[in-house]
């Protein structure tokens, strides 16, 4: 997924989200996002389109588990 580790960060400091985004080992992108409802609603719509040059096949959510409290959102190498 070329640029989509960069484009969710962009896109997460639009909507306000807090959290991280870094590849998995299988090679898919894992996001931790932190924010309200409406943001987190949103920010998820950007990332089903993806940047122009990549292809989003499948996007799952379940609720965050680890507790962390996350100031802003990075990338994780």
């Amino acid at each position: 997924m070329v640029g989509y580790r960069w484009f969710a960060k962009q896109r997460a400091d639009m909507c306000g989200i807090k959290g991280y985004v870094r590849n998995t080992s299988r090679g898919d992108v894992e996001i931790l996002a932190q924010g309200q409802e409406d943001d987190i609603l949103t920010y998820l719509e950007h990332l089903k389109l993806g940047p122009s040059r990549a292809r989003v096949d499948k996007i799952t959510s379940e609720p965050e588990k680890d507790g962390m409290i996350y100031k802003d959102f990075n990338i994780r190498m």
